[in-house]
């Protein structure tokens, strides 16, 4: 993958147009917030641009989602956001996955499967990328552009709590407000709301619990069936991953979700110096130090010890 400056990315934006966003599946706040952020900007330069998630995006995101009306694509010109590597696209967008021109990504452990990239690693969510990129090409910031980057902002720092929030963090979501985001709002509905489904299945989360290694590692599980018993959807998931890092001496907190045809899908989350992108890169996944995903199949024993084990062994390795 060609290296590429912020200047050349905004350049490419302005030159190029058909454009499709990627996002990656299982889509977060980020994801979401720059595929919806960035097409939105596009279109206001007159520029046609369609955004792409193999995986339905759940309602969570319609504060943002519900402001840009969507159509097929026939794009000249592919993009993927806060993407580390084409594993993690589903779906109608494994179909670009050989055609990616422009990855825009902050993930330390990207894999360079585009044409084209901006990395940077330092920034604590791939939103404050793209504001900076479409600063640097002149293109305005709307208010619901500026609430879609808002949105990724504040949902992969854990509402600015997280390890990775560093001061141009802060920095670029003040910036945002002044270009009118509703920081008010956008933190209410992520972070102080939660559904009745969400809270049954918390519940039956909270029993599910197992401790390995001294404690240092917690693992919890989500079947199909207490999505079916609770009744709650991929929109209630939001921060569900967050929950067995919250428990106290806890190091490791990894999260198996059953899925279809005996794919689980994994989130890691963790504390200190343990990396769990280095976990869930044994299986083909991605992330950051302190949160990663991947997809592992197998039964719900086997999948237990094929992510715990790896988790032991990047224990031992820091030990």
């Amino acid at each position: 993958m060609k290296q590429i400056t912020i200047e050349e990315a905004g350049q490419i934006l302005k030159e190029k147009d058909n454009f499709l966003v990627l996002m990656h599946k299982s889509p977060d706040g980020d994801a979401v917030g720059c595929g919806y952020g960035l097409c939105m900007a596009l279109r206001s330069i007159g520029k046609r641009a369609e955004p792409l998630c193999g995986d339905e995006i759940p309602p969570l995101f319609g504060y943002v989602t519900g402001k840009l009306e969507t159509a097929e694509a026939d794009p000249q010109y592919i993009i993927s956001v806060d993407l580390a590597t084409t594993n993690l696209l589903s779906g109608k967008a494994l179909e670009y996955q050989d055609r990616i021109d422009l990855c825009i990504d902050h993930h330390r452990q990207n894999s360079g499967f585009a044409k084209a990239g901006y990395v940077d690693p330092d920034s604590a969510s791939c939103a404050e990328i793209v504001m900076k990129i479409l600063e640097k090409a002149d293109i305005s910031i709307t208010p619901d552009i500026a609430d879609a980057l808002f949105m990724g902002v504040a949902t992969d720092t854990g509402c600015f709590k997280y390890s990775n929030v560093t001061p141009e963090t802060h920095r670029a979501a003040a910036k945002l407000m002044e270009y009118g985001a509703d920081s008010l709002e956008i933190c209410r509905i992520f972070f102080d709301t939660k559904t009745r489904t969400r809270l049954a299945l918390e519940k039956m989360i909270y029993e599910t619990i197992r401790y390995y290694a001294d404690n240092r590692i917690a693992l919890v599980t989500i079947t199909r069936e207490m999505m079916e018993k609770s009744g709650a959807t991929q929109g209630d998931m939001d921060g569900i991953a967050g929950i067995a890092k919250q428990i106290e001496g806890v190091a490791v907190g990894v999260t198996a979700r059953e899925k279809d045809n005996g794919e689980y899908r994994i989130s890691v989350r963790t504390n200190g110096d343990i990396s769990a992108g280095n976990i869930c890169g044994v299986f083909g996944g991605g992330g950051h130090f302190a949160a990663a995903g991947c997809s592992i199949y197998g039964s719900e024993e086997e999948i237990r010890d094929k992510i715990i084990g790896a988790c032991l062994k990047e224990i031992g390795e820091k030990n």
